[in-house]
């Protein structure tokens, strides 16, 4: 399992209903992605944005996140993401452990 963590510092603040509209404009662009099994939406209310995902092999995370990816992303957000790639070695899952 590979995790992304995707970081954009915008230049200037954006109201949390603009910023969350446009996270539900792009949400249906990941529908069926091959190999992207979560995304999560960051935003830590002032000025950074970004997104965790959760891929099932590298390949396929390097592969959506392009030239062209990153090319969009920085004319919507007016600034350059940065990416980092995460090998995931061990997961502890609450959500499904038998309780």
């Amino acid at each position: 399992m590979i995790t992304v963590y995707v970081q954009i510092d915008l230049p200037q603040p954006q109201p949390r209903d603009e910023v969350i509209a446009a996270f539900e404009a792009s949400a249906p662009n990941y529908d069926g992605t091959a190999g992207l099994q979560r995304k999560y939406y960051l935003y830590d209310g002032k000025k950074r944005v970004g997104g965790f995902y959760v891929w099932t092999e590298r390949a396929l995370a390097e592969a959506l996140h392009s030239e062209d990816w990153l090319k969009k992303v920085s004319d919507r957000y007016g600034a350059t993401a940065e990416i980092t790639y995460f090998e995931v070695p061990v997961l502890v899952d609450n959500e499904g452990a038998m309780k």
